[in-house]
């Protein structure tokens, strides 16, 4: 049996780098053909490689070796709990989203739902993995969306809304599925013809279409003031 000299060395390597750093604040576990789970706190993948990022520094590992990417669901971020109704008049960006729900004809509140779980309203937001701003933009995508500035608030949100109408046009207004590529992407929506069987990505369809359903419900009724009646 031969044995491959080089990705021992490695395994090695990244198995003594997981064993003395500490794990991250946000982290995933990659997992290696081998049964090993390594912790990072980002990777790219470049050409037929992953560029791991972990506390100390980054490793990189042939791709036909990591066999799955894994969130760890115990650092998932904390979203602030929404109202019905509350986040389309957010005081800071309701006229952008506004303008740009009216421009793209695409619902205000879930707009406002996809910004609250992308990115908690923090215009100045960057991802892990490069998404960027409110609704959290790759590069590549706000390239194409003409996008200047990505963390411009109006710029963002009228990109970030373009191209979710572009998806919810692409799977005939089927939500699940338009969310399901908003996060993982169309070609892996494509490839699986439904939701991507990724803990991450069913994990995001389900906030945000939690999040749009609490803005769909009734306001709580008022109760009438009670009137005593004279004695």
């Amino acid at each position: 049996m031969r044995v491959n000299r080089k990705l021992i060395v490695l395994t090695l390597a990244l198995f003594l780098a997981h064993l003395f750093l500490a794990p991250a604040l946000r982290a995933e576990y990659v997992v290696l053909r081998s049964g090993q789970r390594l912790t990072v706190t980002g990777y790219q993948l470049l050409g037929d490689k992953y560029r791991l990022q972990m506390n100390g520094g980054f490793v990189e590992v042939p791709s036909e070796e990591v066999v799955a990417i894994e969130p760890e669901e115990v650092f998932t971020p904390i979203v602030v709990p929404v109202k019905p109704g509350a986040l389309a008049q957010n005081a800071q960006f309701g006229q952008f989203i506004q303008s740009a729900a009216t421009r793209f004809h695409v619902d205000a509140d879930l707009i406002s739902s996809v910004i609250a779980i992308e990115s908690n309203f923090n215009p100045k937001a960057v991802s892990r993995k490069n998404a960027r701003g409110l609704m959290q933009l790759i590069p590549g995508t706000a390239n194409r969306l003409g996008v200047r500035n990505v963390f411009d608030p109006a710029e963002n949100i009228d990109a970030g809304t373009r191209y979710l109408g572009e998806l919810l046009h692409r799977y005939d207004n089927d939500l699940i599925l338009a969310l399901a590529a908003y996060n993982a992407g169309p070609e892996r929506v494509q490839k699986y013809g439904r939701v991507p069987p990724f803990p991450e990505t069913m994990s995001y369809v389900k906030k945000v279409k939690h999040t749009y359903d609490q803005q769909k419900l009734p306001p709580p009724a008022t109760a009438a003031p009670k009137i005593n009646s004279p004695t």
